[in-house]
């Protein structure tokens, strides 16, 4: 049973980018991150942990991760669909599967009950929160109608309720995403939710 960190800011706002970087901060001892960030955003994470140079994020696709016993947290980012292969559940059509990168689900997939099992830290954005609740035995949506529509690109940022107890909160996210979960996975509590 894990626990699922639903943390996921709209990119393109820097105040809130930059609080990724602060729940980082936040936690004692965190100090070498590992990762795996597509090509294209990379440029957007160098930047926002540039702002915390006590924190190293290891990004696994382009330089070898540290030794293990020197993680001390693990960062799911945004990118392609999961590989049908990690998928838990039935795909009746093979298409709705985007741009799968299998390299990364094999790399994702193996370090996150080794991540879990040292109780480290993990912050999961987008496809980040796909890949760990599919990891926890949870499923997909494999496909939102209308996903490529102008505006639901740029009219789908929604509020947020959290749970008490959570002390970060981001007052919004953008759900424009092609896929989500569905059926939640083994995890012990939601922390946030859609206020719709």
């Amino acid at each position: 049973m894990g626990q699922l960190q639903v943390f996921s800011p709209a990119a393109r706002e820097k105040e809130t980018s930059l609080a990724q970087g602060f729940f980082w901060s936040t936690i004692p001892g965190l100090k070498k991150i590992v990762t795996w960030i597509d090509e294209g955003s990379a440029p957007f994470f160098k930047w926002v942990f540039n702002q915390y140079p006590d924190l190293r994020l290891y990004d696994v696709r382009i330089e070898p991760a540290p030794p293990w016993n020197e993680v001390t947290g693990l960062l799911l980012t945004g990118g392609s669909d999961i590989s049908e292969k990690y998928l838990r559940q039935p795909v009746s059509d093979a298409s709705l599967i985007k741009n799968p990168d299998l390299a990364r689900d094999e790399w994702e997939f193996g370090i996150i009950p080794k991540t879990m099992n040292q109780k480290l830290p993990i912050l999961a954005i987008c496809r980040g929160h796909q890949v760990l609740n599919v990891a926890l035995e949870g499923t997909l949506h494999l496909d939102i109608p209308g996903h490529g529509e102008p505006r639901q690109k740029s009219n789908n940022i929604q509020e947020l309720r959290f749970a008490d107890e959570v002390a970060l909160q981001s007052p919004v996210v953008n759900r424009s995403h092609h896929q989500a979960v569905d059926k939640l996975g083994n995890v012990r509590k939601v922390e946030a939710w859609f206020k719709a």
